[in-house]
């Protein structure tokens, strides 16, 4: 009876997060992606789930719940009980754009989740299928140009960095270019593929393996610099559109808010141990990943500076959404 009745004045007190974290995970940990399957988030989190797993000597579920550009996902996790047993893996549009996009949102994911950590960095690649004959940036400017309205790009939905970045490209060069959503990133290269629109700025992993076959043509990367996954394929300024720069994209790891300290710092530690892992690490520069594995600190700053520097693109952009 004192045992249960100093327990319970030390939660009432706040001060049950050391305890709490004592014994986690005691059950399977359910990390949702707010895409369907063949995307950035997802392709990152299969490899790095399994040895979480191992790491945290639980289940790793993986539960994609595609919808809203991200933010049915993630209002399901901020809504989720904050244990450490419910994550989102998402890729950073969803809680750095999304907010600025949407003039309403059931959810604010900057106030209602805590970061845990970034997980990887990876640029846009801009994409054509070969059938189209484009060759250049150029090429696919004069085109929209010379005809307005044939040129489409896809994108993994409404309000996803590929979309941001088609429509960045759109505003900087003042053509006509018709936006083609999709129910994910996977769908979206799929889509590219069998040339049901022009181009895709899809995220380098989930495009690259089919730029190595030759069935995708690379035309450039959004990034600063050009990437060592793709190392001859220039960067868009490079390529002649200057001001065009969406190079902070990442995949990360956030938490519902009020997820106790030492739940938020364990699941750290296993993500840092897992993409440090030889064989992970291995698998995700393979695939076009940059890893970083930041603190959660680090991460909350990046989603406060880029909230801003996103809020700027969608406002020149003039995109809003329901």
């Amino acid at each position: 009876m004192k045992v249960a009745f100093v327990t319970a004045a030390l939660v009432a007190a706040g001060f049950a997060g050391p305890m709490q974290a004592a014994g986690f995970p005691a059950k399977p940990v359910r990390i949702v992606v707010p895409f369907a399957p063949g995307g950035a988030a997802d392709l990152l989190i299969r490899p790095v789930g399994e040895r979480l797993s191992e790491l945290l000597g639980q289940a790793v579920l993986i539960d994609n719940r595609g919808g809203a550009g991200g933010n049915i996902g993630a209002a399901m996790v901020a809504q989720a009980a904050p244990d450490g047993y419910t994550l989102l893996v998402t890729t950073a549009g969803v809680v750095v754009a999304n907010r600025s996009l949407y003039r309403a949102l059931a959810v604010d994911p900057v106030t209602a989740l805590d970061p845990v950590s970034i997980i990887a960095s990876l640029p846009n690649m801009l994409v054509v299928s070969p059938k189209f004959g484009l060759a250049t940036v150029a090429d696919v400017i004069a085109r929209a140009k010379a005809k307005p309205g044939t040129v489409s790009f896809a994108s993994g939905g409404v309000g996803t960095s590929n979309h941001l970045a088609g429509e960045l490209l759109k505003h900087l060069t003042r053509t006509d270019m018709i936006h083609v959503p999709y129910k994910g990133g996977g769908p979206a290269v799929v889509a590219t593929l069998a040339g049901e629109v022009t181009m895709l700025f899809a995220t380098l992993p989930s495009a690259l393996q089919q730029v190595k076959a030759g069935r995708l043509t690379p035309l450039a990367v959004t990034s600063r610099a050009r990437s060592p996954a793709v190392p001859d394929v220039p960067t868009m300024a490079e390529a002649g559109v200057q001001g065009f720069e969406v190079s902070e994209n990442w995949v990360g790891a956030l938490a519902p808010r009020g997820t106790p300290a030492a739940v938020v710092a364990r699941l750290h530690k296993a993500i840092v141990q897992a993409v440090e892992d030889a064989e992970v690490r291995a698998r995700l520069l393979t695939a076009g990943y940059e890893v970083v594995a930041s603190t959660p600190a680090t991460m909350g700053e990046a989603i406060r500076r880029q909230s801003q520097s996103w809020a700027q693109i969608v406002k020149a952009a003039g995109i809003e959404l329901q």
